[in-house]
C-alpha cells in the first residue's frame, strides 16, 4: 500500500535524510522518499506491521510534523483540499516577506549604528565617546533583540534538533546567532563593569566590538535568501497548479429540456452536458450532438484545436473553440483524464532519483562535521594567539557560511521543473527514476501496429487493369466490401465513399473464408478477394501479377476484383505509417540512439515497414514473450532499452525495459506497464523524453556540483584558511549572505528547464 504524507518543520537536507531515517526503520515499510521541496513523503507499507498512525507518531518522534496526504473526494480530484506545494509556498513566502520586513526595519539601523561610531558618521552625541560607551552598547542590544524574537524559529527548531542529536541547517543559524548575541551581552556586562571601575579607555574599546550587528544580520540574510527560496520553489511547481487549475468550476447540466448551471464535481456519469464556445469541457465523455473545434493544449500540449462531432471523444478541461456540443459524461471527478495525469504528475514529483542518494548520504553527516568544523576553528584560532573575538568570527562564519539547503534542493527542484515541462509537452514520467534512467538510453525498441503505424489498415493504391476505368473497379469494390465486416474490406469501403463510388449493395453476396467475397453487381458475377480467388474461378491476372508482387514486398495487401470472368484490377492496403514516425527514427538516429522494431507480423511486412520508417533493425513473427526476451537479450549485450508500445501483447516488454513508454491511446494494460505516457501519441515524443532527461540530469548535476564547490571553497574560507597568507576572510554577515544565495542558486538554476523546448 502507498501512503502519502504533508510533512512540516524541515529546513534542509539534513532534516529530511533524518524524517526518512526514522520512518524507514518502522517495521512493514518497504520503502521511503521524503520530498524536502514539496514538503512530502511518499511510504510504501508493505504487508503486516506499521501503518499511518506509526508512519505520523515516527515523524513525530524524530521532532517534525505529520500528517496523511487523503485522496480527494469524488468530484473533487483536480482540486484536492490538501494545499498544493504552490500554494504552501505563497504562504511560507508571504509569511517570511512579513518577517524580512520586521527585521529589517531594526536591522538596518543596528547596521547603521555599528558601522558609523568607527567609520565616524554621523551618530546622536550620547551615543559617541567613552561616556555613550554603555548606552551605545544598551542600543545595539534593543534593536537586536527584536529581530532575534522575529526569527525565534532558528532557536526554537535548531537548538531542538542539536538537543534531540540530529542538528540541521537551523542548528547552524541558531548556533551563529546565538554564539554573537552571547558574546555581545557578555561584551555589554564587560562595557558596564568598566565603566563603574573608571577605566572609559577600555569601555570605549569594547564598544567596537560587541557583535549584536553580525547577529541581526545573519538573521536577517537568512530569512531574505529563505524568502528569494520560497518564491523560487514556488515556481517550481507552477506546471503542477496550472494543471489543477485547468478543472472548471461549473457545468451546463441538461436535465429534463433544461439548462443548470451547476458545480462541476457534482456532475455523474451519464449526465449529459452543453458546452458553448470558450467554455472548458468538465467531463470525460462522447459527444451526442453539435460539432466544433477544441483546443487539446492543455492535455496534450498540441496547438492545433481538434474537431469534435456526434461521436467523437471530449477529454475535462479542454475548450471549446467555436460551435456547440452536448456531451454525454463518461468519466468525472477524480476519474477524468485531467485528473489521473495530476495524480500522476504529483506522486511522481514526490519520488526520488538515484542520483539524490549520494546527496542524502553527504546530508546525514554534514551539519555534525560543520559544527566540528567550527569548534575546531574557534580552539585553532585561540591556539595561534588571537583574541576571543577573532576566533569567535571566524567560528561563526564557519557556521552560517555552510549550506545543506542547496544539497537538498539540488534534485527535486530539478525533478519537479523537468516533470512539469514534460507535462506540459504531453510527456508524463511516473517517477523520478524513470526520468533519470531514459537519459542513458541507446536502445528504443518499437512495437510496429499502432506505434510505428496507424494501427488501423488503409488503402495506399488502386491499380485498375489494363482498359478498365477506375471508376467501375471502385463501384464494384464499394457494393461488396461495404456488406463486410472484415477490417480490410471496411478500408476499402471508405475509401469508395471518399471518392464518392456510388454502387447498389452487390445481390447474392456471400463471403468465401479465407478467400474473399462473391455477389451480383449491375447483373454480373464479382469476386472480390485474394489471387487465389481469381485463379480458382480461372479469371487471368495478365500484367497485375508482377504489379501485385512489388506491392506484397512494400508490406501491403492486394484484394483483387473481378466481373463477368474478366480481371478489373487491384486495390492495395495497408496499415500505413504515422506521420511523424520516420521523423521519430531519424531523430533517435541523430541522437546516437539505435532503433529495433518487434512485431508478431510475417518478417515481409515486418521489414517493408522497417524500410519506410528507417528502422535499423527488425525481429518479426514474435509473440508478447517473445518481445519481452528480446528486449532482455538487448539488455544482456549492456544496452540500456527502452520499450515502446500501446497494446496489451507489449506489457510484458514494457514492463522488463529499463524504461517502459506507452502510446497515450494505448490500452490501459500497457500504459500501467510503462515508466512514460506519451499524451499525443505522437512518436516524436520519444526522442523529446530523452532529450527532457539529458536537460533535467544535466542540470541534477550542476545543482549537485554547485552544492559540494560551494562549500568546499566556503568552509574553509570561512575558517580563514586565506587570512594569514592573503588576508582574506568571510564576516559572518557576509557568509550568512553567501549562505542564502547559495540555496537560490540552485533553485534558479533549476528553474532553466521551464525553457526546454520539445
Amino acid at each position: 500500500m502507498k501512503a502519502r504524507f504533508s510533512v512540516s518543520g524541515m529546513s534542509c537536507a539534513m532534516c529530511a535524510a533524518r524524517v526518512q531515517k526514522a520512518v524507514s526503520a518502522l517495521p512493514g515499510v518497504r520503502d521511503c522518499a521524503v520530498n524536502l521541496l514539496k514538503g512530502e513523503m511518499a511510504v510504501t507499507l508493505d504487508g503486516p506491521g506499521a501503518g499511518p498512525a506509526d508512519v505520523v507518531a515516527a515523524v513525530e518522534k524524530a521532532g517534525y510534523g505529520a500528517a496523511p496526504l487523503e485522496a480527494p473526494a469524488r468530484g473533487a480530484a483536480a482540486r484536492p483540499a490538501s494545499p498544493t506545494p504552490a500554494e504552501r509556498a505563497a504562504r511560507e513566502a508571504a509569511a517570511l516577506r512579513r518577517r524580512l520586513g520586521w527585521s529589517a526595519l531594526f536591522a538596518v539601523p543596528l547596521l547603521y549604528l555599528s558601522m558609523g561610531r568607527p567609520m565616524g558618521w554621523p551618530l546622536p552625541q550620547g551615543l559617541l565617546g567613552a561616556e555613550g560607551a554603555g548606552v551605545f552598547a544598551l542600543t545595539l542590544l534593543l534593536l537586536a533583540a527584536p529581530v532575534a524574537c522575529l526569527n525565534g524559529r532558528f532557536f526554537r527548531e535548531g537548538l531542538r534538533a542539536l538537543l534531540r542529536g540530529g542538528p540541521n541547517m537551523d542548528s547552524l543559524v541558531a548556533l551563529g546567532s546565538g554564539a554573537s548575541l552571547a558574546y555581545g551581552v557578555w561584551s555589554l556586562y564587560k562595557i558596564a563593569a568598566a565603566l563603574g571601575a573608571g577605566e572609559t579607555a577600555a569601555a570605549e574599546a569594547l564598544a567596537g566590538d560587541l557583535y549584536f550587528d553580525g547577529a541581526a544580520m545573519i538573521l536577517t540574510l537568512v530569512t531574505l535568501g529563505k524568502w528569494l527560496e520560497a518564491r523560487a520553489k514556488g515556481r517550481t511547481t507552477e506546471a503542477l497548479g496550472a494543471l489543477i487549475a485547468l478543472a472548471p468550476k461549473t457545468a451546463r447540466l441538461l436535465r429534463g429540456g433544461r439548462e443548470e448551471s451547476v458545480p462541476a464535481e457534482a456532475l455523474a456519469p451519464g449526465d449529459l452536458v452543453l458546452v458553448k464556445a470558450g467554455e472548458a469541457i468538465p467531463a470525460d465523455g462522447t459527444v451526442e450532438e453539435g460539432r466544433g473545434a477544441v483546443d487539446e493544449s492543455a492535455l496534450t500540449g498540441e496547438s492545433i484545436p481538434v474537431d469534435k462531432a456526434p461521436g467523437s471523444r471530449a477529454a475535462c478541461a479542454t475548450t471549446l473553440r467555436d460551435g456547440y456540443l452536448k456531451i454525454r459524461a463518461e468519466q468525472v471527478g477524480d476519474g477524468t483524464a485531467l485528473a489521473r495525469i495530476v495524480r500522476l504528475v504529483d506522486e511522481a514529483t514526490t519520488s526520488k532519483a538515484p542520483i539524490a542518494k549520494l546527496a542524502d548520504r553527504v546530508a546525514g553527516v554534514f551539519v555534525p562535521a560543520v559544527i566540528a568544523v567550527a569548534l575546531v576553528t574557534f580552539a585553532v584560532w585561540l591556539l595561534c594567539g588571537a583574541g576571543v573575538g577573532l576566533a569567535l568570527t571566524m567560528a561563526v562564519s564557519v557556521l552560517v557560511v555552510s549550506c545543506p539547503c542547496a544539497l537538498g534542493l539540488a534534485t527535486p527542484t530539478a525533478v519537479m521543473v523537468g516533470m512539469g515541462r514534460g507535462a506540459a509537452c504531453g510527456i508524463l514520467v511516473k517517477s523520478a527514476e524513470a526520468l533519470e534512467t531514459a537519459h542513458a538510453v541507446d536502445v528504443v525498441a518499437l512495437d510496429k501496429t499502432g506505434t510505428l503505424t496507424q494501427g488501423k489498415p488503409a488503402v495506399t493504391d488502386a491499380l485498375p487493369a489494363e482498359g478498365v476505368d477506375e471508376a467501375r473497379l471502385w463501384r464494384v469494390a464499394s457494393a461488396l466490401e461495404r456488406l463486410s465486416g472484415h477490417p480490410l474490406a471496411q478500408a476499402v469501403a471508405e475509401e469508395a465513399a471518399r471518392r464518392g463510388a456510388e454502387a447498389p449493395p452487390a445481390e447474392n453476396f456471400a463471403q468465401l473464408p479465407g478467400r474473399g467475397l462473391r455477389g451480383r453487381v449491375g447483373g454480373a458475377d464479382c469476386l472480390a478477394g485474394n489471387r487465389a480467388l481469381l485463379e480458382e474461378n480461372g479469371v487471368p491476372t495478365g500484367a497485375l501479377a508482377a504489379r501485385a508482387e512489388a506491392l506484397a514486398d512494400e508490406g501491403k495487401t492486394e484484394l483483387w476484383f473481378a466481373e463477368g470472368g474478366r480481371a478489373l484490377g487491384l486495390i492495395a492496403v495497408a496499415d500505413t505509417l504515422k506521420p511523424t514516425s520516420r521523423a521519430a527514427v531519424e531523430a533517435l538516429r541523430r541522437m546516437g540512439v539505435e532503433t529495433v522494431m518487434l512485431t508478431g507480423d510475417d518478417a515481409r511486412t515486418a521489414r517493408a515497414v522497417a524500410r519506410r520508417a528507417g528502422v535499423g533493425r527488425v525481429v518479426a513473427g514474435v509473440l508478447p514473450q517473445g518481445k519481452a526476451e528480446a528486449v532482455r537479450a538487448l539488455q544482456a549485450q549492456g544496452r540500456r532499452v527502452a520499450m515502446v508500445g500501446d497494446g496489451v501483447n507489449d506489457a510484458p516488454a514494457l514492463a522488463c525495459a529499463d524504461v517502459g513508454v506507452a502510446i497515450g491511446a494505448g490500452t490501459d494494460v500497457a500504459i500501467g506497464a510503462a515508466d512514460i505516457v506519451l499524451t499525443r501519441s505522437d512518436l516524436l515524443d520519444v526522442p523529446r523524453a530523452i532529450r527532457l532527461s539529458r536537460a533535467t540530469l544535466r542540470t541534477i548535476k550542476e545543482n549537485l556540483f554547485w552544492a559540494f564547490f560551494y562549500n568546499a571553497v566556503a568552509i574553509p574560507l570561512a575558517a580563514g584558511c586565506l587570512y594569514a597568507p592573503c588576508g582574506l576572510r568571510l564576516s559572518p554577515m557576509t557568509a550568512a549572505l553567501a549562505m542564502s544565495l547559495s540555496s537560490v542558486f540552485v533553485v534558479s538554476n533549476a528553474l532553466r528547464l521551464r525553457l526546454f523546448r520539445p
